[in-house]
């Protein structure tokens, strides 16, 4: 948990952005991504140093004997030297040295190349105007504590939470507790490949992770296990190389030592290479509206011919997984009713061929302020036998926060999200379930196969047998099979009223006769 002391150095760090003069919270996040990385290599290598101190070695050089091609000494580019520095010389260090020191990092084959962030470097820009205010962000950064995990991680969440309020960029932060909440349902488990086709900042990554070491406190103690977590569990693609350098470096301060966040266009040709690699996809791809079936990946338009990204993501995740390997994604509603031959097929597919789990109806403000479509979490397993028997639906009415574009928290921190699911149910009570939804959709999801099936239609959540899908068009909108009870109103009969009617008009005529009365 981060203290408010800790709250307020990364708002001191990110007003200092502000003032001057980096508006765009992209700009600063990579900026603030950047410093942290030369803390992070040079803490390594003073690890390295100490450790060749005790073992009377040679320690391995992250950074280079010697001076850099412009006559530097390559020790006045770590952080521990330049922090010290004048701010006019620290610029120069920084502008002249070290970013083209980081730009070719990858290509310089040594051992600070094979970290995960290295290879996202290439393009680096030193962007920071000014001597004083690089000067003043190195001092901020450098008081803030980054020895702990979980320190580091909830650090650079909070940061990467600040470009949630900026505009458009909104676009690329899915909120954490739905995040949580789709991770907790397709419960990862240590055996487990996990992929996001639109990784963004890699917050289902993260999340995987979290939960993963939560879980399963064990596992990193496992060796083929730690392996697997470090360098084979996590792949996220994304086509925006801001977004490539700001994930890697999330899942790297949150423990992930090799995660593979490379460049794609998931969409493009030859993106299904890796096709039938992961058992687990969890992912809120953009859904840009068309693309040219000249920009289409053929093997995506074999599954389903359309120029509509969301269909063509959901093509995507069933040729990435494995053969029994499940999803979690988010979807625009249109995916769940639309009446195109696409939008049939695909939805048929998933019926017919695979296994639907569930469609979970997110509230309409979930992606407020920069979004008010309506959405939906489809979980499936991907069979290429069919399997489904009925789909499991649930109406989520609240998330926690206000669904406007203030989204304010409705209830105390220690009752959102899922806090309050403890042994597989919801702590909530009625009236605070009616603010967060959560606890009480894990709590029903986990009895699908059970008491979920006795509940009636006209229930928050149901099951809906998959003849009832076929015979409906395998429309997924849980509005064609949820049942609304309409309250019994006794009306009074017409002749009684027009009596009252009668009545009241002989009161006004006679009251009017009297005020004539009165006026003569």
């Amino acid at each position: 948990m981060l203290t408010g002391e800790l709250r307020n150095k990364v708002d001191q760090v990110w007003n200092a952005f502000w003032s001057g003069g980096i508006a765009n919270p992209l700009e600063v996040i990579e900026q603030i991504t950047y410093l942290l990385f030369l803390r992070a290599l040079d803490s390594d290598q003073t690890r390295e140093d100490n450790k060749a101190l005790r073992l009377k070695t040679q320690p391995v050089r992250l950074f280079p004997e010697g001076t850099d091609p412009k006559g530097r000494p390559f020790d006045d580019l770590r952080w521990s030297r330049f922090k010290h520095m004048a701010p006019a010389d620290m610029y120069t260090v920084l502008g002249e040295h070290v970013f083209p020191f980081l730009r070719g990092l990858h290509a310089s084959g040594g051992p600070a190349a094979e970290t995960a962030f290295a290879h996202h470097m290439r393009d680096a820009r030193f962007t920071i105007p000014t001597p004083a205010l690089l000067a003043k962000v190195v001092d901020l950064l450098d008081t803030i504590p980054l020895d702990e995990r979980d320190t580091k991680g909830d650090l650079y969440e909070y940061m990467l939470g600040k470009i949630a309020s900026a505009g458009q960029n909104g676009q690329f932060r899915t909120p954490r507790h739905i995040i949580e909440l789709m991770v907790a349902l397709t419960a990862p488990v240590p055996q487990d490949t996990i992929c996001d086709p639109a990784s963004g900042t890699c917050g289902f990554l993260v999340a995987a992770g979290e939960y993963l070491r939560r879980t399963y406190p064990d596992m990193l103690r496992v060796p083929e296990q730690n392996r697997h977590f470090h360098h084979g569990m996590f792949h996220g693609y994304d086509f925006d190389n801001t977004m490539l350098r700001i994930g890697s470096m999330n899942m790297v301060l949150h423990g992930v030592e090799h995660p593979a966040i490379e460049y794609r266009d998931s969409l493009a040709q030859g993106a299904a290479d890796d096709a039938d690699a992961y058992s687990l996809i969890l992912a809120n791809p953009p859904f840009a509206g068309s693309l040219d079936y000249e920009n289409t990946a053929k093997d995506l338009q074999q599954t389903v011919k359309t120029k509509k990204t969301e269909l063509l993501f959901l093509a995507l995740f069933l040729r990435l997984l494995k053969t029994g390997g499940r999803a979690a994604v988010i979807v625009p509603d249109g995916v769940l009713f639309g009446s195109s031959k696409a939008h049939k097929e695909l939805r048929r597919k998933l019926v017919e061929e695979q296994k639907l789990d569930a469609v979970i109806s997110l509230p309409g403000g979930v992606f407020k302020p920069y979004a008010g479509v309506s959405t939906a979490i489809l979980l499936f397993t991907k069979t290429m036998s069919g399997g489904t028997d009925s789909v499991w639906f649930y109406d989520m009415q609240a998330d926690g926060w206000s669904l406007d574009d203030k989204r304010q928290p409705l209830l105390d921190t220690s009752l959102l999200g899922l806090q309050r699911f403890v042994d597989g149910r919801s702590q909530l009570s009625e009236a605070e379930h009616a603010r967060n939804n959560l606890p009480d959709v894990l709590a029903r999801w986990g009895e699908r196969n059970g008491s979920e099936r006795e509940r009636p239609r006209t229930a928050q959540s149901f099951c809906v047998p998959k003849a009832d899908i076929e015979a409906n068009g395998y429309d997924l909108s849980i509005n064609r099979y949820k049942e609304v009870v309409h309250a019994q109103v006794q009306h009074r009969a017409p002749g009684e009223i027009l009596e009252e009617l009668r009545a009241l008009e002989g009161e006004i005529a006679r009251g009017m006769g009297v005020l004539e009365g009165m006026l003569k």
